[in-house]
């Protein structure tokens, strides 16, 4: 079979050279394969150009969205002490001569709530919620009646920015007595 081949491959290149017809159409055959394999690397190139800026734009959201991961993540300890500050205020102290100073404290905390709500960050629920390894951070078990593995108390709340986690909750999970 294959020396047929080769006495028609032969056959045919004696032809081609008295023949300018075929010559024309073994060129144009060539061209053809040319052109079509051009084509399909200017279809590849084009797919590449638009996946390239596909990424490209998904990239610029992402960094828009999170532009204030690092700034939110610093406000968190202000936060902490504004909390800690106002759970530490002796009763009578609403009432006396410190009352317009806790006011101001007070409202310097509802302000910066009103910050984070505005910029998309919010606090993590914990108390009373399934133990969430991608939102809390279970620092010790307590013993307790409810469900083990149940977020019972809450030592550090936690806070994401839109649905990425900027700190998780630092938790203390209930254990079966």
């Amino acid at each position: 079979m294959n020396e047929r081949h080769d006495e028609a491959e032969e056959i045919r290149a004696e032809t081609a050279e008295k023949s300018p017809e075929l010559q024309e159409h073994d060129r144009m055959a060539e061209l053809q394969a040319k052109l079509e394999e051009a084509e399909a690397k200017a279809l590849y190139a084009a797919a590449e150009v638009q996946n390239v800026r596909r990424r490209a734009e998904q990239e610029r959201v992402q960094a828009v969205t999170y532009a204030n991961t690092g700034f939110a993540r610093d406000m968190l300890s202000v936060k902490d002490n504004l909390d800690r500050a106002l759970a530490h205020v002796p009763e009578g102290a609403r009432e006396g001569e410190l009352k317009n100073f806790i006011e101001g404290i007070e409202a310097t905390a509802r302000e910066l709530d009103a910050v984070f709500g505005r910029n998309g960050v919010s606090r993590v629920e914990s108390k009373g919620l399934p133990l969430d390894p991608n939102r809390h951070q279970a620092m010790i078990e307590i013993p307790s009646d409810a469900e083990p593995g149940t977020v019972v108390e809450e030592m550090q709340a936690g806070y994401v920015l839109k649905d990425r986690l900027l700190r998780p909750a630092l938790v203390g999970v209930a254990r079966a007595s």
